[in-house]
């Protein structure tokens, strides 16, 4: 396995659970893909209308940012939280 490889496995991934219509996750997008050049870490978006599980529980919060199944922040990217959660993953 390559280091690249390697490093790329060893990153941070959050979850950004969102709507293909809705403003505030593309403005969470926005704020994490800033964020990403400041700090190291990977997020994938998620469509929650397509996962039934998520979308009972976080349906009313759209967008959320999510490590794991720990819930970071809701609505807009609240940096300062993110930013030291990451922090403390390193």
């Amino acid at each position: 396995m390559s280091q690249n490889h390697r490093a790329q496995l060893d990153k941070v991934t959050l979850t950004v659970l969102s709507r293909s219509y809705c403003h505030l996750c593309s403005d969470m997008v926005l704020a994490l893909e800033n964020l990403q050049s400041r700090v190291d870490f990977a997020f994938h978006v998620i469509d929650i209308d397509a996962q039934t599980q998520w979308e009972s529980e976080f349906g009313d919060k759209v967008p959320v940012l999510l490590y794991e199944d720990r819930e970071l922040c809701h609505y807009f990217l609240d940096e300062p939280v993110v930013t030291a959660f990451l922090s403390q993953l390193r």
